[in-house]
């Protein structure tokens, strides 16, 4: 079951208005309306209140709730990959830099040094974006499920 029907059949379960669940929360009423109908989702603060409120707990929201579980994840890798000072990419791409300019040496040919030290430092700056796209498009692929 999905969030947002939860909140909803929970909220209607202690016979309470949408106002109601908004004020003791302190939110607009939007929120609430969004969040029951699966266009957002609450943050963990609002989360705990609304588990005082329905007299739950968050672990039932999180359980019943595939996507969010999947959010939660994706979020908690991204956290992950912030803290690391050399991602993967950075050495991908010195790798082939230094392959480059090693290949050339022995060739003899500048434009292989060039090439591949363009190729490397674009994997360099460019890695965690690319990533960053890949875990989005997963992301988007399961709330739609």
């Amino acid at each position: 079951m999905r969030l947002g029907k939860q909140l909803k059949k929970l909220r209607e379960e202690q016979k309470m208005s949408e106002e109601e669940v908004a004020t003791q929360v302190g939110v607009p009423v939007q929120n609430i309306h969004k969040w029951e109908n699966n266009q957002g989702y609450p943050d963990i603060q609002h989360l705990l209140k609304l588990g005082d409120i329905y007299k739950t707990t968050i672990d039932e929201f999180i359980k019943k709730d595939a996507a969010l579980q999947n959010r939660l994840n994706i979020e908690e890798e991204e956290k992950e990959d912030d803290y690391e000072l050399f991602h993967p990419g950075f050495y991908i791409g010195i790798g082939i830099m230094f392959l480059g300019t090693l290949l050339s040496l022995i060739i003899g040919n500048l434009t292989i040094t060039m090439v591949t030290n363009i190729a490397g430092m674009l994997i360099t700056c460019f890695y965690k974006n690319i990533l960053k796209l890949l875990k989005d498009v997963k992301k988007d692929f399961y709330e739609q499920g």
